[in-house]
């Protein structure tokens, strides 16, 4: 599979906005199996890293498929990343990829293809993620029977969760919303928290369907919050001015100490 199949694969799965190139560097890193440049809008993929075999092709697709991410995700910005590339949103477009791929058999799932690890995921599923789950929620039950209590004999409730409990007021607070929302544990203890911070019923009850049907957490929260917010690149460059001539100024002050104790004790 050469880079020009790659990149027509890349664009079956979803179609770009902006031209891009993409380019096999014929060498091998034990760095990085790819590279996105935004500047010049290019895809590197270091092939030599991937065996020509069904695994190491399909592993190539995936690297392709992160670094193509990147690309639209540039696209959704007006061509440009901030430094921290890999985002909420970022994960989010790469996980719709690899979904659209999987469906249009571009790509292949190999989690499915391993039924030791899918049997694996489901006793992690059960046995820990939806029971510690059902836990929690549990816990915000006799919590808020808690509150109930504190209230009737005049003590404040955050002091007993302080004192008594010794646990974070918000995490109560939290396990307390988990109960009272009815969240399914399904999710899981985790998502459970971020859901338990949606106030509208209608979209915590939509998010909390999204992640039963197996969409990833970054992905259901874009969807809740929307794209985030970026900075403003002159914002950016002011704040960076600021703080390397805060850098300049204190380094200045300590060269002239070294000075003087030098000239002291010569």
């Amino acid at each position: 599979m050469n880079q020009d199949k790659v990149k027509e694969k890349l664009l079956i799965i979803e179609d770009a906005p902006i031209e891009f190139s993409l380019v096999f560097s014929g060498k091998k890193s034990k760095k990085v199996n790819g590279l996105y440049k935004p500047q010049s809008r290019e895809i590197i993929i270091h092939n030599r890293n991937f065996q020509p075999d069904e695994t190491g092709q399909n592993l190539l697709l995936y690297t392709a498929i992160h670094e193509y991410a990147h690309h639209l995700h540039a696209c959704s910005r007006g061509g440009s990343l901030s430094p921290r590339a890999h985002n909420c949103e970022f994960w989010a477009i790469f996980h719709a990829l690899l979904e659209k791929a999987e469906v249009k058999k571009i790509y292949n799932d190999v989690f499915s293809a391993s039924p030791e690890l899918l049997k694996l995921t489901e006793v992690i599923r059960g046995k820990f993620l939806k029971n510690n789950g059902a836990l929690v929620k549990e816990m915000g039950k006799h919590l808020l029977k808690a509150h109930e209590l504190c209230t009737s004999i005049g003590v404040r409730f955050e002091d007993y969760v302080d004192r008594m409990l010794r646990i974070p007021r918000a995490a109560a607070n939290t396990a307390i919303k988990m109960f009272e929302y009815d969240i399914d544990p399904e999710v899981g203890a985790d998502n459970m928290r971020f859901l338990a911070g949606i106030r509208d019923g209608d979209e915590r009850k939509a998010a909390e369907t999204a992640l039963i049907r197996g969409k990833s957490p970054d992905t259901v929260k874009i969807q809740v919050r929307g794209k985030e917010k970026e900075e403003d690149p002159l914002n950016m460059l002011e704040k960076e001015k600021t703080r390397l001539e805060r850098t300049i100024a204190a380094l200045n002050k300590r060269l002239e100490e070294v000075k003087k104790e030098l000239k002291e004790k010569t």
